[in-house]
């Protein structure tokens, strides 16, 4: 059963220099108890999909249509006063940098413990223990002490695991993981990228990892949804990704070092487009090395190709037998 549905998802930011078209006619869905990949270079609409469910998409950014269903219930209908109960206590997120997302002036007992006193109606020594219990399940060395702690007293790493407690405080259904191992050294990210892995097991919850790296995305989730300049390229199960991918799936592949093999990197040429001004057709065309007229004139559909992969490309079908 799926606990979150995306449907045809427009958000775009109105600026001075146009209208930016940054996440457009997006649909996806993710099922309960399930890792998912939302994955893309920087640019392709990851972090705005997140926000739009969340509705805090910054000015002067707007959802301008679409249907967010969760639980079947459809979150763009909400009253912003029924959307604070869903921030934090149904729906959570892990933002991509923790240090800024850490208010320097106040302790990590104080912070933390305020969101539970505002969802929760409790009293601060109530409060006050929760969090501890929180750090200590994402392994905080000392958790009794660090509540009484600032900021700036913590590691990069140590910061994440703290926003990642925070965001698991009111047990939410859902949560978005937004580039969560972005600016930590190669040790760091894997002990987060491990620890993720185990709370979403230990806890059963839905998670979402917003990332461009496809290591990341084979190592921890079940499905994928690849993003590219606002639209959804494809979307399937990691091995149907893996083994039949969309032209710019398989481009972001061909970036990524492998242990097991010996080959040369292939960075993909060009740039993710101008979104205010973006291409014709399919947006991956100028990038795409089997592209042909039909891909610049006609937009491809997203069509179920099997085995609930969804792809959006008018050539994938033909290039499945010419593939090295």
């Amino acid at each position: 059963m799926n606990l979150l549905e995306i449907e045809n998802l427009k958000t775009y930011f109105f600026t001075e220099a146009g209208v930016v078209k940054a996440v457009d006619d997006v649909t996806l869905s993710v099922e309960r108890g399930c890792t998912v990949g939302l994955v893309g270079e920087s640019g392709s609409g990851k972090s705005v999909t997140a926000q739009s469910v969340l509705r805090i998409v910054p000015r002067p950014g707007k959802i301008i249509g679409g249907k967010i269903l969760f639980n079947g219930e459809d979150l763009l209908l909400k009253k912003e006063e029924e959307m604070r109960k869903y921030r934090g206590k149904k729906i959570s997120l892990i933002f991509q940098d923790p240090t800024s997302s850490l208010n320097p002036l106040f302790t990590i007992g104080s912070q933390l413990a305020d969101i539970v006193i505002e969802h929760e109606k409790v009293k601060k020594e109530e409060a006050l223990d929760r969090v501890i219990k929180a750090l200590r399940i994402v392994k905080l060395p000392d958790p009794e002490h660090a509540i009484y702690q600032y900021p700036h007293q913590f590691s990069g790493g140590m910061k994440q695991r703290i926003c990642i407690a925070r965001a698991l405080l009111l047990n939410p259904e859902l949560l978005f993981a937004d580039e969560p191992t972005t600016n930590l050294d190669v040790t760091i990210q894997a002990q987060i990228i491990a620890l993720l892995k185990d709370l979403q097991r230990e806890l059963g919850m839905t998670l979402v990892m917003i990332t461009h790296d496809m290591g990341i995305v084979a190592e921890m989730c079940k499905y994928v949804v690849v993003l590219y300049a606002g639209n959804v390229m494809e979307s399937g199960s990691i091995e149907e990704i893996f083994e039949r991918p969309h032209p710019y799936t398989e481009a972001l592949l061909k970036a990524v070092p492998r242990l097991d093999e010996t080959r040369k990197l292939i960075s993909i040429p060009g740039n993710i487009p101008n979104l205010i001004d973006p291409p014709s057709g399919c947006r991956f065309h100028p990038r795409c090395q089997y592209a042909i007229d039909l891909c610049k004139e006609k937009k491809p559909p997203l069509e179920d190709v099997g085995n609930s992969h969804f792809i959006s490309c008018h050539r994938w079908r033909e290039l499945q037998g010419g593939r090295s």
